[in-house]
């Protein structure tokens, strides 16, 4: 029973706890809000130190955050065999994606406002489906056979957090409030029964985020299916945690990281599995590896820190480029793991998760890392 509900980890326990499940972040969280005034707290929430006169957090943005967004394109172009299964994503979209920057650079208030909005209300969903994933994946590797019923509560469970984000939190250029002609708050103003709606959600939904996962918890555990591992557990409360329990600002920054972290673990495992299996393979795990993250270093410098100088050369603003590029990226990389992450049999990503289970306990799997 001990070893179902650690579950079956990549690495080890302590690192798949601490880096995918999200453990980590728990830690620095914990120190935002036990310490506000602590030079711990300035390093966590990214409003200092000074290192060299360089903030901290351009480090965190560099190393974490502009790497992760370039692992879905690299992963795209050295997984064997998906420019073939997949040639518009390859080849095509990348095009399509700078003519759509291209317009919104062009008209930044009329089309590149929304450009900003859709990024920013997709990032929250792009959280919760990737705490999704890796708990569906985890319970799958443990032998937790969660489909039917309990997979769908799953999911929204995983994602309450950003029903919470797109209806109650930010500004009017996100969520709701940039669909709605006017912010939920002035709606609720036109009738009680709205004005009620919106309290209760305000107050319901961030208790649900944390009470429903852990009745499903509660629920797998007690049927013949559990239990769940905890680290599934660990991946939908974390995500919880970033968006709901810290400040805004905090939230969005320490989510940012530890999202990248989370996802440069889980597609470096899988980017070196499927390179230590090919048969003309001479390099060790660890330089696949490292290799693989260097690809990705060099690619997000160059997408956020070059691109946008570029684009400035040809005569945008500055500000509109540096943002509408980083809106652009963030979109593609969302669109590009809807499909990089799929399980069809035979695909390398299936075989990767399939090490740890049985045969029998082989359920059909249609989501991880999103």
């Amino acid at each position: 029973m001990t070893s179902r509900l650690v579950g079956r980890t990549f690495l080890n326990p302590l690192l798949d706890y601490g880096l995918i499940g999200g453990g980590l972040s728990l830690l620095a969280a914990a120190i935002v809000l036990a310490w506000p005034d602590d030079a711990a707290k300035a390093l966590f929430s990214f409003r200092g130190p000074q290192w060299g006169g360089v903030a901290a957090v351009s480090y965190f943005v560099l190393l974490g955050n502009s790497a992760h967004f370039a692992a879905s394109t690299v992963r795209l172009y050295t997984k064997p065999g998906a420019q073939g299964a997949l040639p518009f994503l390859s080849f095509a979209f990348p095009l399509v994606c700078l003519a759509v920057l291209g317009v919104c650079l062009a008209f930044p208030a009329l089309a590149g406002s929304h450009l900003q909005s859709l990024y920013l209300t997709w990032s929250p969903y792009h959280y919760a489906a990737q705490a999704y994933g890796l708990a569906v994946m985890y319970c799958f590797r443990s032998g937790c056979i969660i489909d039917g019923r309990d997979k769908k509560l799953l999911w929204w469970a995983a994602m309450l957090p950003f029903f919470y984000v797109a209806t109650f939190s930010g500004s009017g250029r996100t969520g709701i409030g940039w669909l709605l002609p006017m912010p939920l708050a002035e709606v609720a103003v036109v009738g009680p029964a709205l004005a009620l709606l919106q309290q209760t959600g305000e107050r319901v939904l961030p208790v649900a985020a944390f009470v429903m996962p852990l009745w499903l918890f509660w629920r797998v555990g007690r049927s013949s299916k559990g239990p769940m591992p905890l680290i599934s557990l660990l991946a939908i409360l974390s995500n919880g945690v970033w968006w709901l329990i810290l400040p805004d600002q905090d939230a969005f920054m320490l989510a940012t990281v530890f999202h990248s972290i989370q996802y440069l673990v889980i597609i470096a495992i899988f980017h070196v599995k499927d390179q230590t299996d090919l048969a003309d393979n001479r390099r060790s795990p660890a330089a696949h590896a490292l290799l693989f993250y260097g690809a990705c270093l060099a690619l997000g410098y160059g997408l956020f820190h070059l691109l946008p100088h570029g684009f400035v050369a040809a005569g945008f603003g500055p500000v509109e480029s540096f943002m509408l590029v980083a809106a652009a990226i963030n979109l593609h990389h969302f669109i590009v793991d809807g499909f990089i992450w799929r399980l069809k049999k035979g695909d390398g990503n299936r075989r990767v998760v399939d090490e740890g289970a049985a045969p029998a306990e082989q359920p059909s799997l249609s989501a991880v890392p999103a």
